[in-house]
């Protein structure tokens, strides 16, 4: 039977004065728990009506998305030879038109939304770039994607805490 990391046999091994393994475990999450405690601090909780720039384009990103989308549909846009049943389009506007009101009005909901189809596009892109990357220029765009997806996925996680924080007490 092989001897536990607090068995004396083990601790001899490593110095008597040596933490067990369990012990530095507990002790880098101290640490870790200390550093998060002193970034909520440093936070900023959002006045009335403020959002965070990175929201408020990802609100416009969304908007522009959901009228691209009935501008396709009303001009005649085709997909695989037909123009796509109305209610086809109906599902991916209302929720890129809902997540846009939301994030405007600075929603947690709508920005872990949002995040969510960041890391669904940052996924696709990857395995397009793993996969099916065949020439200089598709590399270089859809390595361009990943970077401006990852940047913009970095900066709304911030803004997601600053949303959430409770209001301090003037």
């Amino acid at each position: 039977m092989p001897d536990s990391p607090t068995s004396p046999r083990k601790r001899k091994q490593r110095g008597k004065d040596a933490p067990t393994p369990r012990e530095r475990m507990e002790r880098g999450y101290a640490r870790a728990e200390q550093r998060n405690q002193a970034v909520r601090e440093n936070l900023e909780p959002l006045a009335a009506g403020q959002r965070p720039l990175v929201v408020t384009i990802g609100a416009v990103i969304s908007a522009l998305i959901a009228l691209s989308i009935i501008g396709g549909y009303l001009f005649g846009a085709e997909v695989d030879g037909e123009k796509p049943a109305f209610v086809q389009i109906l599902a991916p506007t209302l929720l890129m038109g809902v997540m846009a009101w939301g994030m405007w009005r600075a929603r947690y909901w709508a920005v872990l939304g949002f995040q969510l189809l960041l890391v669904l596009l940052i996924f696709s892109a990857f395995f397009g770039l793993a996969v099916q990357a065949a020439s200089v220029a598709q590399v270089a765009v859809t390595g361009g994607l990943l970077l401006v997806s990852g940047t913009f996925f970095y900066f709304m996680v911030k803004a997601m805490a600053r949303i959430q924080m409770p209001r301090r007490p003037s």
